[in-house]
Order: structure tokens, then C-alpha cells, then sequence
């Protein structure tokens, strides 16, 4: 009797090009976009014309004759206050802030999770959720307490005192996520360079460092994010020679003199949100990485 040998179809299965599931998947993807592309686009068309266009009160509209005039004086003529510099006071102020913000926070949370993920010590689990207990608690219960103490240190109204502010508070999250990562990764390394007598400081320069660039830059989109788009703490912290760009925004927005420009404000509003999202549309990939990865341990 002869043998018959059945062929099965490899490789993935054939889908319907319009099974409804994607038919509604694509819906609803469309209309999420549409519902949160449509303020960004009034601000753009609104930033774009000039303010007899404006009160002519079809938003939607795009602009008749395109004027870069509102761009230039929300940059460097909007009044702030009691000076008509622009936003670009404000600019250098968030840079200032932020870029210190995003080393010593990242390293320090960087440390701190190697040291929890391949180094445990007695309490390190206690510390670590203790660590994390500080990520739920609300900003605004720690703001007095540290006003006192940053009062206390000499740091009140300065630089380094804003930069120590949003150090503190984006430890707890940098840390669960470096943490999540370095435990990810293969812990036969850590063994050899250890039996090879590499010290603390040895593995991490030499071995953890190389491979972490992709939770790197998560932790860098975070703080990135979280300190340039700061208002509370800018506010609060920084004083009023150091605000950050979000806090002149807020000056130039509800400003009670003169005739409303909502082109400039705009124009403003445009500007402040500029510098996250050049870093989201330069480093996305690698975000998508670094987060998948800090997330497979707990």
C-alpha cells in the first residue's frame, strides 16, 4: 500500500484586506488622530496669520497671506512681565535647567538601579520600594518641606536648587526602570567579570554601560519631557531670574495689558513644545526598545 504524504501550506495565514477587526482597528486609530492632530493644527494656521485674519473668526481656515511676524515676536519682543524679551529668555533658562537635570539624574538613577539589579545587599528589596513608594506620593504634598530646606541650604531661587528638585523626583521612576534593565540582561556576564576580579565600578564603566544605550535614552525622553515641560516646580523653585520657558509662556498668555495676539500666543505655545518633540521624532526607536526591555522584570 502506498505511502501519501500531505503537503500543509506554510507560513502565516492569508487575512481578509477588509476583515472588519481591521476595518475597526483603522477606525478608531483614525479618529484618535484626528481628535488630537486638530488643536495642533489651529495652533499652526492660528500662528500663521495676522490678527485682522484672525477676527475674522474662522479658525479652521487656513491663512490667506502666511506671516512669520508672530513667530519673530514671540521669540524675541512678547512681554514677559516687566520685560519685552520674548520667549528666548526662557529658552536658555529650560536648557540650563534641563541639561543638568537629565546628567545627574540619569546617573545617578543609573548607579542606583545596577546597584539594586546585580549587587544586593540586606534591605535592598525594602529600599527599593521605599524608593518607589515616592514615585505615587502627590508633588504638592513635598512642596513646603522642601521650600524650607532648600531655604535651609542657601539653594532657594537658584540654578542648582530647581535641578536638585527635578533630580529628587524623577529617582524613583529612573531607578525602577535602569533597575528592569540591567536585571534583564544576562546575568552569565556579571558572573565572569566577576570571577575575572572586575570591581563594582569595572563592570558597570566596562560591561553594563555598552549595552544600556537604548534604556538610556528612555531615561533621557523622561526627564527630557518631565523637566521642559515643567510648570509647578519652575514656578515654585527657580526664581524669577531663572524661569523656565513654560513659566514665560504662562506670562505671555495671560497677560492683562494690551490687545490679546493669539497669533503670538500661539507662535509661543508652538515654540515651548518644540524641543520634546524633535527628541521623541529623533530617538522614538530606541524609546520603544529601552521601554520593552526595563519592563520584562520586576
Amino acid at each position: 500500500m502506498a505511502n501519501t504524504t500531505t503537503i500543509e501550506p506554510s507560513g502565516p495565514r492569508p487575512q481578509r484586506r477588509f476583515a472588519p477587526s481591521r476595518i475597526i482597528l483603522y477606525s478608531i486609530l483614525f479618529v484618535a488622530a484626528v481628535y488630537y492632530l486638530i488643536p495642533l493644527y489651529v495652533m499652526v494656521v492660528t500662528s500663521l496669520k495676522g490678527m485682522p485674519e484672525i477676527r475674522m473668526g474662522n479658525i479652521f481656515a487656513p491663512p490667506v497671506e502666511i506671516t512669520f511676524e508672530p513667530w519673530v515676536k514671540a521669540w524675541s519682543q512678547a512681554c514677559t512681565g516687566l520685560y519685552c524679551e520674548g520667549i528666548r529668555v526662557g529658552f536658555w533658562n529650560s536648557v540650563k535647567i534641563t541639561i543638568p537635570g537629565i546628567i545627574v539624574s540619569i546617573a545617578v538613577a543609573s548607579v542606583n538601579g545596577y546597584a539594586l539589579a546585580n549587587w544586593r545587599f540586606k534591605g535592598s528589596e525594602f529600599f527599593f520600594t521605599v524608593l518607589l513608594f515616592g514615585a505615587f506620593i502627590p508633588y504638592q504634598v513635598m512642596l513646603y518641606p522642601l521650600v524650607i530646606i532648600l531655604r535651609e541650604l542657601h539653594m532657594f531661587s537658584t540654578l542648582p536648587g530647581i535641578v536638585l528638585v527635578h533630580t529628587i523626583f524623577g529617582m524613583p521612576i529612573l531607578t525602577l526602570l535602569f533597575r528592569n534593565y540591567f536585571a534583564s540582561l544576562p546575568e552569565e556576564l556579571f558572573k565572569a567579570a566577576r570571577v575575572d576580579g572586575a570591581g563594582f565600578w569595572q563592570i558597570f564603566f566596562r560591561i553594563m554601560l555598552p549595552m544600556s544605550l537604548p534604556i538610556f535614552v528612555v531615561g533621557m525622553i523622561i526627564q527630557t519631557t518631565g523637566i521642559w515641560n515643567d510648570f509647578l516646580f519652575g514656578v515654585i523653585f527657580a526664581g524669577q531670574q531663572n524661569y523656565p520657558m513654560t513659566v514665560q509662556l504662562n506670562n505671555i498668555v495671560n497677560a492683562v495689558q494690551g490687545v490679546k495676539e493669539y497669533n503670538v500666543n500661539m507662535a509661543a505655545t508652538l515654540l515651548t513644545g518644540l524641543v520634546p518633540l524633535i527628541v521623541y521624532f529623533v530617538s522614538g526607536p530606541l524609546f520603544v526598545r529601552g521601554i520593552a526591555a526595563g519592563a520584562v522584570k520586576g
